[in-house]
């Protein structure tokens, strides 16, 4: 089977960040099938393009996995200036990715996936879907244009009714939809009137090759020792440092935590970095560190060698839809979670007996869920086995590529 995916933010070799179908797509080619990536250039946390791509239009990544080429597309890096810069951002790559599907893919594809957000994203799948003849899946991996909405991200009235109104329209073209979470199967279905055959369930997953590979390896003593974490009650937060995710509340509790030996570190990049720097500096604290992003490999090392992760995003209703990525990662590390998200991630951790729940943006309740963190440290061992087994048996990412390719397989006999 040859599979076009439609992934804005697909990342580099090495990027620390959520790599759902940098996985995925070299699962799918271990299989045998072909898989080609329309993304973009500018990288979702700085809103940066790398040097090789200044003053291109496309890059050609062939065999960037045997058997998987990636086509980059240019994208505005007026993503992070303002509004209009970012609405820019994300239709620049749809013209630009529309170019790329049409003139600088090789042959006819068997299906389009395409993962949103953003939602834009989908008229380009839905311009191929149609112009090539081949069947559509879509997938959502954040609900938009609630989350944007929520977020302050999109605020003119007018592009939000034109959200609403092409999220209405890509339900209906695309053959199957796929969601990550039951909340979302939910909203679809009784909000969103979409009908419940067309909808299947892949969710976010994790990925073990990487901790597994490490563990028996890793020097936990010498990583924390040669990175000044020794004596330290290291809780690690990685991903993006943006809006959504809302990272002043660890900075908050921190403050409220000088007198112990919790060290706060933060690994990532986005575009509220600097004014969180700026806060640890004017409020003199000691117990945050920022690592900037680092290769995956690396990421898994920093995980390993820490007490708990943290998993956490603004409070806003549309995040309680959501499962976070970097919780999985954790779960496969072995380690127990801080989690300041309310809803289904709250479920996920309550049932696998992982971690602690604290109210999203209370200072108070993430420095006693610290605290109490602190107090059952004997514990927290058997919260990340827990965490781990439950992962394995639910949400083991091998095992759903697999499943998302039998789903991609029956529309081809439709």
């Amino acid at each position: 089977m040859k599979i076009l995916l439609i992934h804005q933010y697909f990342l580099e070799k090495g990027d620390g960040g959520g790599s759902r179908f940098n996985e995925m797509s070299q699962i799918w080619a271990q299989e045998g099938h072909e898989v080609t990536v329309l993304a973009g250039m500018v990288h979702y946390n700085t809103g940066k393009k790398a040097e090789k791509y200044k003053g291109k239009y496309f890059y050609k990544d062939l065999n960037f996995y045997p058997n998987v080429d990636v086509i980059r597309c240019h994208v505005s890096e007026a993503y992070n200036v303002n509004f209009l810069g970012r609405l820019w951002a994300y239709f620049s790559f749809v013209f630009s990715s529309i170019w790329a599907g049409l003139f600088k893919t090789k042959e006819k594809y068997d299906v389009i996936l395409v993962t949103s957000p953003p939602l834009f994203v989908g008229i380009t799948a839905y311009v191929l879907s149609r112009l090539k003849r081949i069947p559509l899946i879509f997938e959502i991996r954040d609900l938009w244009p609630e989350s944007a909405i929520d977020t302050g991200v999109l605020t003119n009235k007018t592009i939000i009714k034109f959200a609403y109104w092409f999220e209405s329209f890509i339900y209906k073209k695309a053959k199957l939809i796929n969601v990550l979470t039951p909340a979302f199967r939910d909203k679809l279905i009784q909000d969103k009137n979409v009908p419940k055959e067309k909808i299947i369930f892949i969710p976010n997953a994790a990925d073990f090759s990487l901790a597994e590979a490490l563990g028996g390896s890793f020097n936990e003593v010498r990583f924390r020792k040669e990175h000044g974490l020794e004596h330290k009650f290291v809780i690690t937060y990685v991903g993006a440092h943006g809006v959504a995710n809302h990272l002043i509340q660890l900075v908050d509790a921190a403050e409220q935590l000088q007198n112990t030996n919790v060290l706060i570190q933060l690994i990532g990049a986005g575009m509220q970095k600097e004014m969180l720097k700026n806060e640890v500096k004017s409020r003199q604290l000691t117990n945050v560190k920022f690592v900037d992003p680092v290769p995956k490999t690396e990421v898994f090392e920093y995980i390993l060698a820490s007490d708990m992760g943290a998993s956490v995003l603004k409070k806003v209703d549309t995040f309680k839809t959501i499962y976070s990525n970097k919780t999985f990662d954790y779960m496969s590390c072995k380690k127990p979670i801080l989690l300041a998200i309310d809803g289904v991630s709250r479920e996920l951790i309550e049932e696998a007996n992982c971690g602690f729940y604290v109210e999203p943006e209370n200072t108070m309740s993430i420095v006693s869920g610290v605290k109490k963190a602190m107090a059952q440290q004997s514990d927290l061992a058997k919260l990340g086995n827990n965490g781990y087994h439950f992962a394995k048996t639910h949400f083991d990412r091998t095992i759903l590529a697999k499943e998302y390719l039998d789903k991609m397989t029956s529309l081809l006999h439709v």
